[in-house]
This record gives structure tokens, C-alpha cells and sequence, in this order.
């Protein structure tokens, strides 16, 4: 199955705090621009992930050539097109940077859009940039749309502080895009806030296609009491192993999902760089898990399966 995200790094300061150094990453078959990129540091506000850092806030690059993205040649050779940063802060201190990296293909449908506050209207939110893939109408019609607190994926997302993951995007009432999102083939969508020491609002929305699924399944895990529970799962195809883990608990500090509780850094989980993985999700091969971190306190981890 194809996923409309191509490649997934994590990036984090270095003992210094002067640069980013390679964390860990996700390839798949593109192993050319694995070791391109493993060697790679990137200084305060220099490249994709360095950017992010700098405006601590999520960057869209929708386009390499004549940018600051530092392995344009190598992006290019392995059809990598567009790439969006996504910095995890505690306060002011930087934990870590996640970057998203996605293809060009003919089919390659689907949206990740960073949301943040209209400065004309402090209580509603604008698609600040995006990327669509070849869904341009879709794209057209995101970029002039004005989303209120508590309205639509990104704004139940700024008004609740948590992750919120919709399915059946085209039937929702409560997603204001529903007409041109079943003209778009967009059936699930999660929106993540993103949370910095400023007084803007960002929110992060995924938005996947059947063709082309941002990953094979999406979970939302919150804290209570002292266990990690599933609070809400999707899958393009059911997988009893997945559903199975759904009920259990996670404590922190255990496996993969424990110590994002614990550290508050993101992991990716199930590949050569982190063989440990939960016995029962080995069939899913690998996990990213993204912390929602509001004043130093973990409020959610949302975990992509591919």
C-alpha cells in the first residue's frame, strides 16, 4: 500500500544545543538518501529543520530548488518534492524536530496543512501553508477558508488542546470541507495542536486519501492515572493485532509509547535504528510517536503506523 508520506526523520539538539544531529528515520526503499542525510547537522535557523527551530513553530517547504533545503540533489533523485517540519518544544527548550517528507507521484493525493491564528482575527483560524499533492482544488478552496475556535479539524483541535482524529471526513457536519473533501477522496483527517512558549496558535492537520493514506493506521493515546491508554484508533484495513493493543495499557516508561511519556521526545519505533516494538503490533513494522506537550505537561501521543 502507498503512503502519502514518503520519508519521516527526527532531528534533535546535540550535547551543545548548537545543532541538530540525525535522531532517527524512516526511508523505506530510499536508502540513497538515508545515508545523505545521516551525516547531516543543521545550525540554528539553517535547513528544513533548523528553520523550524528558529521560528518554533511547523514549516512547509512546498518546493527544494533555489531554497534552504540543504540535500536538494539528493531529494530530487529520490522524487522528494516537499518537506514539512514539525518542532516539539517544552516551553522554550526544544526536545526535538520531526520531518515529513513527501513524492510528487500522479497519485499521490492527500493534504498535511499547518493552520495558525489570522492576525486580522485573533479568534479564527487560516491555513498559513500546506501541501495538497494533486488535490489543487481542494488546495484552492483550504487557503480561503476562515476556521473559528471550536469549528471544523483545526479548530476543535485549538479549542480542546488535544489531538482530534475524524473519520468519515465527507459525512461530518463538523468538518466544514465535507462537499469538497468527498470530491477530493479525503476520508480521515487528524489535527494536532502545536503548542510554543508565544501566544500564537498552530494547529497541524493530516488529511488522508484511500489511495494514498497518510499511514496504515493512526492512534490517539492519552494519559490516566498512571497508565497510557487508547483513547481512538483508524486503520484503512482492520488488523486484529492493532485492535488487540488498543485495549491494553501502557506505563511510563515501558516500550516505545513509555518513553515518549516519560522524556516527551517523539520516536520512531519498529526499524533498524529502534528494533524494539511491542510484540503485538510487529506486523505493522513501524511507529512514529508524535508528543502533545502543553506546559511541560504530556496531554497525548499520537502514533502513525506504517
Amino acid at each position: 500500500m502507498k503512503t502519502f508520506i514518503k520519508v519521516i526523520e527526527i532531528w534533535v539538539p546535540d550535547k551543545e544545543r548548537t545543532q541538530l544531529e540525525f535522531g532517527s528515520g524512516l526511508y523505506g526503499p530510499l536508502t540513497e538518501f538515508k545515508s545523505a542525510s545521516e551525516q547531516q547537522h543543521f545550525a540554528f535557523d539553517e535547513g528544513l529543520p533548523g528553520k523550524a527551530w528558529a521560528t518554533g513553530h511547523p514549516v512547509v517547504l512546498t518546493r527544494f530548488e533555489q531554497s534552504y533545503f540543504k540535500r536538494t540533489v539528493a531529494a530530487q533523485k529520490a522524487g522528494l518534492t516537499c518537506g514539512i517540519a514539525l518542532p516539539i518544544f517544552s516551553g522554550d527548550f526544544l526536545l526535538a524536530v520531526v520531518v515529513f517528507l513527501c513524492g510528487d507521484d500522479e497519485d499521490h493525493a492527500g493534504a498535511i496543512e499547518v493552520w495558525c491564528n489570522d492576525p486580522a482575527n485573533r479568534d479564527t483560524l487560516r491555513v498559513m501553508d500546506g501541501y495538497y499533492g494533486t488535490l489543487k482544488h481542494f488546495e484552492n478552496i483550504s487557503r480561503q477558508v476562515n476556521m473559528p475556535k471550536g469549528e471544523g479539524l483545526p479548530g476543535l483541535a485549538w479549542a480542546t488542546g488535544m489531538p482530534v482524529l475524524m473519520e468519515d471526513i465527507s459525512k461530518l457536519t463538523e468538518f466544514s470541507r465535507a462537499a469538497d473533501a468527498q470530491q477530493a477522496g479525503i476520508t480521515t483527517g487528524i489535527g494536532i495542536p502545536v503548542v510554543n512558549s508565544n501566544e500564537e496558535t498552530y494547529v497541524m492537520t493530516f488529511l488522508s486519501a484511500k489511495a494514498t493514506p497518510i499511514a496504515k493506521r493512526i492512534q490517539i493515546w492519552i494519559p490516566e492515572g498512571k497508565q497510557l491508554v487508547c483513547r481512538q484508533g483508524h486503520s484503512k484495513n482492520s488488523n486484529n493485532l492493532a485492535e488487540m493493543f488498543e485495549t491494553i495499557t501502557v506505563s511510563k516508561g515501558d516500550g516505545a509509547l513509555g518513553r515518549v511519556w516519560l522524556t516527551g521526545m517523539p520516536i520512531i519505533s519498529g526499524n533498524q535504528e529502534e528494533s524494539e516494538y511491542n510484540p503485538e503490533l510487529d506486523s505493522l513494522s513501524s511507529m512514529l510517536a508524535i508528543p502533545v506537550i502543553e506546559q511541560g505537561r504530556l496531554k497525548a501521543i499520537v502514533t502513525f503506523l506504517f
